[in-house]
């Protein structure tokens, strides 16, 4: 491998560890975070307050109604197939919901339930702040009337001096709850002013609860920008900036999504993630919290929406026309689009013929490197015409040790590389080919769903960690475990180093890195790396590289004869000696040599 793969190669590892640590707060997000959380913490119990002051005040407005504050409602259930969800007469609010097809990780999951836990009563609210000439009502806080009900569908009501409010809840096939927010006989509400407050601390339901943490947020999409979210790794507010399509309350594989049928204007549209820190009573169960007020644009006395509770499954979310995919973390730019234009297509038609997941990873990985064969080939060539070029190489490093004395040096190099048919960037440039797949597919196993409580040989789930040997204490920046796929993919990382590694150039200029020793550090900084993160990714890389060990061997021993490559370099470079015209020098090398001839008329002038 000539340096310049090298180069290529080390790139790679940086960027991949940087992916892996990007994500972490630094102390200056923390503190920052923790001034922020003090600051909410101090304007929620002033809120607090004034809500008190302002609710004794409706109770004692509306001391005739037949809604009266009280401290305890009934829960009433609805489901279908998919869904099953709680409703509590106070306030008439959505309490919890539960999927019915999917299961929390078994260590703490309900053992009375089967069905997995979004949220529960005491959870979440969705309570509607509607404004009247003598103040504000804060529907939670009143008791409403269950007025109709069915298996899937439930209606709520509530009555007040200035109307009536009509809360509609209805189940519909799939993960899908239509709900409709009525006002009749409207004798004094400001609709223009009325917003919807939605709130929810979802509870842990994966077994890498860290990385379910990490990724959970509060994604809305935007009319005109599209879609937008608050920080995944510290506690941040937003205010809408246009109209909001949707917002979807996301975690690492499941989410809420609120979509209304009129956007919900941007006057008054705000949002707040809060991380749960050490010491909050809520800090173990519980990833974030989640909280948006909306402002609501009525038609004709009414609003209306629809929730999708649910996985984050691409082809699921993909159906809903919507862009709900958009919050699928595969990456941006070009590297999302390789997962979903052909890692996710390829995946999961594999999966959809009955494969396994294990095997389905293995299929893929071969797939995505016969497709790179022709890129590996031409990385091989160029490593071996490098190789064979090495001699002379160290020969004018040799003849021009100063630094003065470089461009000669470089000017010489060129001419050998054009007389004998090699180039460095031959090697560097399929490199940078395949540099997108990799962080293409460091995006997709930890967000792909099919992989979520799937087994693999020794890993019970290819979502979390393997772990074939637990410690029972924690080892700081490593874990707790030993993680066998990040060995296996470790191993053969150094192995394919070694491989190569007659081919990595020492530094010539003092103060420069071996890129030997590089090389050989970043295997072993990968079992730290990757020991907490998906086995399915350690898996495919454990497999892809053993698959270019393997391709290597074969185009080595099969396909390319060295011996037979250095006569015919040998020979291109003595008829483009004897024939020096035959073909022209590069722009670049024209470059070069004029900027020599410049710089050696600069000395001449100096000297005189």
């Amino acid at each position: 491998m000539d340096r310049n793969s090298t180069i290529g190669l080390v790139l790679i590892g940086l960027i991949i560890t940087v992916f892996s640590v990007m994500n972490q707060p630094s102390e200056a997000e923390i503190k920052a975070a923790q001034k922020k959380e003090a600051s909410a913490a101090a304007k929620k119990a002033e809120k607090k307050q004034n809500k008190a002051a302002k609710t004794a005040t409706s109770a004692s407005r509306s001391a005739s109604n037949s809604s009266q504050v009280v401290k305890k409602g009934e829960l009433t259930t609805i489901e279908n197939n998919e869904l099953r969800i709680e409703l509590n007469s106070k306030g008439g609010m959505l309490a919890g919901v539960y999927l019915k097809s999917y299961k929390s990780y078994k260590d703490f999951a309900d053992k009375k339930d089967d069905a997995l836990c979004l949220f529960e009563d005491g959870d979440a609210h969705n309570q509607l702040v509607l404004s009247t000439a003598k103040g504000k009502i804060y529907t939670k806080d009143y008791l409403f009337d269950l007025v109709k009900s069915s298996k899937n569908k439930a209606v709520y009501e509530a009555k007040f001096a200035e109307g009536t409010i009509r809360q509609t809840y209805a189940l519909k096939k799939g993960h899908d709850l239509s709900y409709n927010v009525e006002v009749l006989d409207n004798n004094g509400f400001i609709l223009d002013n009325t917003v919807l407050n939605w709130a929810a601390d979802f509870k842990k339901t994966e077994r890498l609860f860290t990385e379910q943490r990490r990724v959970s947020t509060i994604c809305f999409n935007q009319t005109e920008s599209g879609l937008d979210y608050l920080s995944e790794t510290s506690s941040e507010s937003g205010v809408a900036e246009e109209n909001i399509e949707w917002v979807a309350f996301k975690q690492s594989y499941f989410s809420a999504i609120l979509h209304p049928t009129n956007a919900f204007p941007k006057k008054g549209t705000k949002f707040y993630i809060e991380n749960f820190k050490d010491g909050h009573p809520q800090a173990w169960t519980h990833l974030k919290g989640y909280h948006a007020t909306m402002a609501l644009d009525f038609q004709n006395n009414a609003a209306s929406f629809n929730w999708f509770f649910g996985p984050n499954d691409y082809e699921v979310l993909k159906s809903y026309d919507s862009g709900y995919d958009d919050i699928l973390n595969f990456g941006w730019g070009l590297f999302r689009w390789i997962n979903i234009y052909a890692v996710q297509p390829i995946f999961n038609l594999l999966l959809n013929n009955g494969m396994a997941i294990g095997w389905a990873i293995l299929v893929l990985t071969l797939i995505l490197k016969t497709i790179l064969m022709p890129v590996q080939w031409k990385m091989f060539v160029s490593s071996v015409k490098m190789r064979i070029l090495k001699p002379e190489i160290d020969e004018l490093n040799s003849k021009y040790p100063k630094q003065e004395d470089a461009m000669k040096k470089q000017m010489e190099m060129m001419t050998l590389y054009r007389e004998s048919g090699a180039s460095p960037l031959a090697g560097c440039v399929p490199m940078l080919i395949q540099m997108p797949i990799l962080l293409a597919v460091f995006r997709f196993f930890p967000a792909a769903f099919e992989l979520r409580q799937k087994g693999f040989l020794w890993a019970e789930d290819l979502s979390s960690f393997d772990s074939i040997l637990d410690f029972g204490f924690h080892i700081p920046v490593y874990g707790d475990h030993i993680s066998l796929f990040t060995l296996l993919m470790a191993g053969t990382t150094l192995a394919y180093t070694y491989m190569n590694s007659g081919n990595m150039q020492t530094p010539q200029q003092p103060g420069m890195p071996d890129m030997r020793i590089i090389m050989y550090i970043f295997p072993f900084m990968m079992i730290f790396f990757f020991n907490n993160y998906s086995a399915g990714l350690s898996y495919y890389y454990f497999i892809s590289t053993l698959l270019s060990i393997v391709m290597m061997l074969l185009i080595k021993y099969f396909f390319v004869n060295e011996e037979k490559l250095k006569v015919k370099m040998a020979e291109r470079k003595a008829n483009n000696a004897a024939n020096p015209k035959v073909k022209k020098k590069s722009k670049f090398q024209e470059r070069l040599e004029e900027m020599q001839r410049q710089q050696q008329e600069m000395l001449k002038n100096r000297k005189k």
